[in-house]
């Protein structure tokens, strides 16, 4: 039970990989720009998905700041993707400056300072998160495994309660619970 499994796992807790933002675009959006704005917003091709963001980022204020976040957070995930954590954090950063309320540029910051191995500041972001959103339950299921990862099992334990508590059916909780020796 003490050894790390796999790249998103502390010792039987598993973590829940960075996600992309979905950009809110004009239903008129056609021809290439609808095209950067595709390729902004999907998530397979890293290098296509940064090239995609950063034409929307470079519209600057012709964009929306949701968008403009939004094309920070995405290509963020696709640096991350890449094994670029400065770059994805820095990104992270903007997404977050121009919505302080993203709590997904938070919950994708801290998996990069996790990452890093920075688990302070992964907890202080997966603390905001949940502060914006008290129901997030993937920043209480990744800072259950950090705070698990640091030694500190009865706040993991919490936190994977807490999961269930918001999301009955989360088997990733369950099975943490159930490696930490307690009943879900």
């Amino acid at each position: 039970m003490t050894k790390a499994v796999g790249r998103y796992q502390y010792r039987g807790c598993k973590k829940v990989r960075p996600l992309v933002s979905a950009l809110v675009l004009a239903l008129s959006a056609t021809g290439s720009w609808a095209d950067r704005y595709s390729d902004c917003s999907q998530g397979k091709d890293p290098d296509r998905l940064i090239r995609g963001c950063t034409q929307v980022i470079e519209r600057g204020e012709k964009e929306t700041r949701k968008n403009r976040a939004s094309a920070y957070n995405n290509r963020g995930f696709a640096y991350y993707g890449k094994g670029d954590l400065n770059r994805a954090i820095a990104d992270y950063d903007k997404a977050i400056a121009l919505n302080p309320k993203s709590t997904l540029a938070y919950y994708n910051r801290g998996l990069a300072y996790d990452e890093k191995g920075d688990l302070k500041r992964a907890i202080a972001d997966y603390d905001k998160a949940i502060k914006i959103d008290p129901n997030d339950a993937l920043a209480y299921n990744n800072r259950g495994a950090v705070y698990y990862g640091m030694g500190e099992v009865d706040q993991a334990i919490a936190d994977l309660r807490k999961v269930l508590e918001i999301n009955p059916s989360h088997q990733g909780a369950k099975e943490g619970l159930k490696r930490l020796g307690v009943t879900p």
